[in-house]
């Protein structure tokens, strides 16, 4: 998706960069509007694509928050039924009590660590993801700045020679 958007922007500036010079003004050029609005839209496009993305992680942690609490209920239910068979003597009783506390501990011990490990992998996808918005936003930006201030430059330039023209004629 990145590597899209990124291409979709250099060929963005690459239009606008070769585009041919507009009579009368250095800086200022034509380009194709639909063809520079498709790229646009393209970018629009693919975007939410790029959530749709995160979110299908985020369902996907949740998917597996709630297969590894069901796997710590199954080994809960477990121990709780060789804690139960076990023979009452006393000994025994006490090692299968300890066993399934045990196993228990581990259990939940193991969905924590499920749990951080599928936050930890959601939280940076979440953070690459914005940071690839943030730079194609930041890109276009830029460019678009750029192009203000070379026209606005552009602008003034040719203003200055028509009051030079002006005043040399007079």
């Amino acid at each position: 998706m990145q590597s899209d958007v990124l291409h979709l922007i250099d060929m963005l500036y690459e239009t606008i960069d070769e585009a041919k010079g507009a009579a009368f003004s250095g800086d200022k050029c034509v380009i194709s509007r639909n063809e520079v609005l498709d790229m646009l839209g393209e970018i629009r496009a693919q975007l939410p694509a790029e959530l749709k993305k995160a979110q299908d992680l985020i369902r996907a942690r949740d998917e597996y928050v709630e297969a590894a609490k069901r796997e710590a209920d199954n080994i809960r239910r477990k121990a709780d039924l060789d804690a139960k068979t076990i023979v009452s003597e006393s000994r025994v009783l006490q090692a299968a009590r300890e066993r399934g506390h045990e196993m228990i501990r581990r259990a939940e011990e193991r969905s924590r660590t499920m749990i951080q490990v599928t936050n930890d992998y959601t939280e940076d996808a979440l953070r690459r993801t914005e940071e690839a918005i943030q730079m194609a936003l930041q890109e276009m930006q830029e460019a678009r700045a750029k192009y203000r201030a070379a026209s606005n430059e552009k602008m003034q330039e040719a203003r200055r020679r028509m009051e030079e023209e002006t005043e040399g004629h007079q």
